[in-house]
C-alpha cells in the first residue's frame, strides 16, 4: 500500500509539472532589450573612477587610500565586464599597499579576504581575515567576514553563531547573509522573505537593489515559482541592463522551462558579447544539451574547459567542471582528481557530494560509499548534489534511496540541466 501511495505521489507531482506550461519570457522584452540597448551608466562611471585613481597610483610611494579605491574600482569592473585580470591587478594593488604599511592597517588585508572569496579560494581568504584580526578592525565588518568566510568553508555552526552577534532587521548585509544561511538550512521561505528584506533596505543603491533582487529571484527559482522569478529578474534589468546576471536568468527561464531554446540562445549570445566570464559558455551547453546536439554540447563543454582549467581561474568553476568531466566529456579520472582538490578549499556536504559521484564516476565504489556514509548521508544538498546521490544509490541498486534522492531532486529541477531533468522524469516514472 505504500508503493502505491508513493507512486501516485510521484505521478500526480509530474502531472502537475507538465500542465504548468504557461509561457513565462516575453519575447518582446528581450527584443526591446536589445535592441534598445546602450552602455549602462554604471559602466561609464566606473571608467571615470578608474582613470582617476590609476592617476593617483605612485608605485614609488604606496600609500592606502589611493590603493584600495583603485582596487575596489578594478573589481567593480571585474563584476561589469569579467576580466579575471582586474582582479589579479587589485590584488596586487592590495597586497603592496599591506606591506607599505607593516601589515598593521586592516583595511588591505580585509579587501583581500573579500577577493579570495570571489576566487574561491577559501582558506586563503581565512588566513588573511586572522592576520586582518591583529590590526583593529571594525566589529560589523569583523563578525560579518568571519561569517562569510565560515560559511564558504562548510563551518556553518561558526557562521550562525557569528550571524547572531550582528542581528537587525533593518540591516542589508544581515539579511543578505541571513538569506543564505536559510537557504542552506532548507528555509526556503525564510530566505526570500530575508532577500527580499535586503532589497527593500538596499534604498536608492542600484548595486545593492540589483544584488538583491537578483538572489531573490534566484531564490524563487529554487522554489519553482518561475513567475515571481521573472518579474524580480525584469525588476532589476530596469533599474540597469549592467544586471547581466539577471538577464541570463530570463534566459535559463525561457530554456528550461518555457523550451525555447532559440530564445535562450539568443538571450546567452547578447550576454556572451558584454562579458569575459566564461559563465554563458555553460549556459550555451546546456542550450545544445536541451536540443539533443551532442556534437555541439562537447564543442562547447571543451572551449569552456580550455578557459576555467587556466591557472588564473584556481577553483571558481570547479562544479560546473566536474559535471562536464562525469557527463558530456565522460572524464572520470580528471572529475575525481578536481572533487579530491576542491576538498583541500573547503570540506562541505556539498562538495564531499560531489566526491562521491566522482569516485562512482570513475569506478571506486567502495571508497565512495565510505565517503557518502561518513560525510554526505542526512545533510542538506541543493539539486545537482541530490540527483547525483540519487544516481549513485541507483547504481547500488538502492531503488528506494534513489528514489527520495530523485523526488528531492526533481523538486529543485530548475537548477538542472536538461538533460538530468529528462532522466529524472524517466526515473520517476518507472
Amino acid at each position: 500500500m505504500k508503493q502505491i501511495i508513493c507512486g501516485l505521489a510521484v505521478l500526480l507531482l509530474l502531472a502537475s509539472c507538465k500542465n504548468s506550461n504557461k509561457i513565462i519570457v516575453s519575447a518582446d522584452f528581450i527584443d526591446s532589450l536589445l535592441s534598445n540597448y546602450t552602455q549602462p551608466e554604471a559602466y561609464k562611471a566606473n571608467e571615470t573612477d578608474i582613470r582617476f585613481w590609476e592617476k593617483r597610483i605612485d608605485p614609488k610611494n604606496p600609500g592606502l587610500v589611493n590603493e584600495l579605491r583603485y582596487g575596489a574600482a578594478l573589481i567593480q569592473r571585474f563584476h561589469l565586464s569579467g576580466d579575471i585580470a582586474d582582479v589579479f591587478s587589485a590584488d596586487s594593488l592590495l597586497h603592496i599597499a599591506d606591506a607599505a604599511f607593516a601589515h598593521k592597517e586592516p583595511s588591505p588585508n580585509m579587501a583581500l579576504v573579500h577577493n579570495s572569496i570571489l576566487q574561491h579560494r577559501f582558506k586563503q581568504a581565512d588566513s588573511l581575515l586572522n592576520e586582518a584580526r591583529k590590526a583593529e578592525v571594525k566589529r560589523y565588518d569583523a563578525i560579518s567576514t568571519s561569517f562569510d568566510v565560515a560559511f564558504e568553508l562548510g563551518q556553518y555552526l561558526l557562521a550562525e553563531t557569528e550571524l547572531k552577534k550582528i542581528t537587525d532587521y533593518k540591516d542589508y548585509g544581515y539579511n543578505f547573509r541571513y538569506a543564505k544561511l536559510a537557504h542552506y538550512k532548507g528555509e526556503l521561505d525564510s530566505s526570500i522573505e530575508a532577500m527580499h528584506r535586503a532589497a527593500e533596505i538596499a534604498g536608492t543603491s542600484i548595486p545593492l537593489k540589483q544584488a538583491a533582487l537578483s538572489n531573490e529571484a534566484d531564490l524563487n527559482l529554487h522554489s519553482r515559482n518561475l513567475q515571481r522569478a521573472n518579474d524580480l529578474y525584469m525588476r532589476s534589468i530596469r533599474l540597469s541592463a549592467a544586471d547581466l546576471h539577471s538577464i541570463m536568468g530570463l534566459g535559463w527561464i525561457a530554456l528550461v522551462h518555457d523550451k525555447n531554446d532559440s530564445l535562450a540562445e539568443k538571450i546567452f549570445r547578447f550576454v556572451q558579447s558584454k562579458t569575459k566570464a566564461p559563465d554563458v559558455l555553460f549556459k550555451l551547453v546546456q542550450v545544445a544539451d536541451a536540443r539533443g546536439d551532442s556534437t555541439m554540447q562537447k564543442k562547447n563543454a571543451q572551449q569552456f574547459v580550455d578557459i576555467v582549467t587556466a591557472p588564473v581561474y584556481g577553483n571558481m568553476y570547479n562544479k560546473y567542471l566536474l559535471e562536464l568531466y562525469t557527463g558530456i566529456l565522460n572524464e572520470p579520472v580528471k572529475a575525481e582528481a578536481l572533487a579530491k582538490r576542491e576538498l583541500l578549499n573547503r570540506s562541505t556536504p556539498q562538495t564531499y557530494a560531489w566526491y562521491v559521484w566522482a569516485l562512482y564516476s570513475n569506478n571506486n565504489i567502495a571508497e565512495a560509499q565510505k565517503i557518502y556514509e561518513e560525510h554526505v548521508s542526512g545533510k542538506p544538498l541543493e539539486g545537482v548534489e541530490l540527483y547525483w546521490m540519487g544516481k549513485f544509490m541507483q547504481g547500488l541498486k538502492k531503488g528506494y534511496n534513489a528514489q527520495q534522492f530523485f523526488k528531492a531532486a526533481y523538486n529543485n529541477r530548475y537548477d538542472l540541466s536538461p538533460a538530468m531533468v529528462k532522466d529524472l522524469e524517466k526515473g520517476l516514472e518507472e
